[in-house]
């Protein structure tokens, strides 16, 4: 079962005009010398941040790859929110669409990303962001391999096996799992995860087309992603840290090292440099220091009653340490209901209004928070609803 592994709760922000909670962190902005700061109130933050994330401000894309191109990555332990996810940042999309981007199209590429979840990417990122991310969940993962009884024999005939068996083409895990018992090892319990997941962290495999069944494969990632140079180092945290604050900002330094998994000192040289570069800049919601891209587009954004149904572990409740600025308290628990779960929600300008689930019809029932929310929105949410619908069966 999917799990929130954005990291924990942080302690206070704006949650709605007049409702000011104080944050605890000290200010941190780092390489900023001065010089005007932009200040934003709750619900310019709110508007702003929904436009980035592709979720607010009638801000619609029209393409798998154009929605992933602009919000970077999508959560996707669970491939079905994902796939509402995008449909919730496009127009016309299809379930269809999603799976031959996966596929055929070779467009995006699902894999063990930012603190080792599993995300969808743009195809033409996941080589730089695998060589800035895998080293550190590599060695982390050392522990578990042991208490698995995989020492370094066993991990290389893994390897060894993977490798081999890819070379003819799509397999499954449970394929592949036949395939090391075959080889002599034992293949019980979550060795064969650990071990396709290492092969992916080590760069040699990735997730390739879906089954007919819905059921996942892997590929040699040599024969199957693009072979595309892109940023290392210093340069690919500057680049993460730069599209990371396009699709969530305004966000704080906290709320990029926990997302990303890198931690707070791994950031610090690249927040600098972007600043004073003038990529980012900072600015100010109540007493919380954050940033943001310059101005551009998304400034005079207004209320518009713009209406998103957004799935499971969407990317809108998990990019930050503090999501109550999305999230009236009195309502977080109906969306984090316990156990790492998030609820649907129903999302208007930003804002949670409710949520919603779909029943054992596979119906879709909405649960929202106040009465007034079908008058205010019912257009709108009507649409979603026939839009969902139109998603999945296409």
């Amino acid at each position: 079962m999917p799990t929130d592994t954005s990291g924990g709760r942080a302690r206070a922000l704006f949650v709605g005009e007049g409702h000011r909670l104080r944050f605890g962190n000290r200010r941190q902005r780092w390489g900023w010398s001065g010089g005007n700061v932009r200040e934003l109130g709750p619900s310019q933050a709110r508007l702003l941040r929904a436009w980035s994330q592709g979720v607010g401000g009638d801000r619609r894309a029209t393409s798998v790859p154009a929605v992933l191109e602009r919000c970077l990555a999508v959560q996707a332990q669970d491939l079905r929110a994902a796939a509402l996810g995008l449909r919730a940042r496009g127009s016309g999309l299809t379930e269809a669409d999603v799976h031959l981007a996966l596929g055929a199209e070779h467009s995006l590429v699902r894999g063990w990303f930012m603190r080792g979840t599993l995300y969808l990417v743009p195809a033409g990122d996941a080589g730089w962001l695998r060589e800035l991310l895998a080293p550190q969940l590599l060695r982390r993962s050392e522990r578990r391999y042991r208490e698995l009884g995989l020492g370094p024999a066993e991990l290389a005939l893994g390897e060894r096996v993977i490798t081999e068996a890819l070379a003819g083409g799509p397999l499954t895990r449970d394929e592949l799992a036949a395939r090391m018992t075959e080889a002599g090892l034992n293949a019980s319990g979550q060795v064969p995860f650990h071990l396709v997941r290492r092969s992916a962290l080590l760069g040699t495999a990735c997730f390739g087309p879906i089954q007919e069944d819905g059921s996942a494969t892997y590929v040699l990632a040599d024969d199957w992603l693009p072979a595309s140079a892109g940023p290392t180092g210093a340069d690919a945290v500057g680049e993460l840290l730069h599209r990371y604050l396009a699709a969530h900002g305004p966000a704080t330094a906290a709320d990029f090292a926990t997302w990303s998994g890198l931690g707070l000192p791994a950031v610090r040289p690249a927040w600098k440099e972007l600043l004073k570069g003038g990529l980012i800049e900072p600015c100010r919601v109540g007493d919380l220091d954050a940033y943001a891209l310059p101005a551009d587009a998304s400034e005079g954004l207004e209320p518009v009653g713009d209406v998103r149904l957004l799935p499971a572990y969407d990317n809108y409740l998990l990019g930050f340490t503090d999501r109550r600025l999305s999230v009236e308290p009195e309502h977080e628990r109906a969306v984090w209901s316990g156990g790492g779960q998030i609820s649907p929600t129903i999302v208007v300008d930003g804002l949670v209004r409710g949520v919603w689930r779909r029943d054992r019809t596979r119906a879709v029932a909405l649960e929202p928070f106040d009465a007034g929310l079908g008058g205010v929105a019912a257009d709108a949410l009507d649409a979603e609803l026939r839009d969902i619908s139109r998603f999945l069966a296409a």
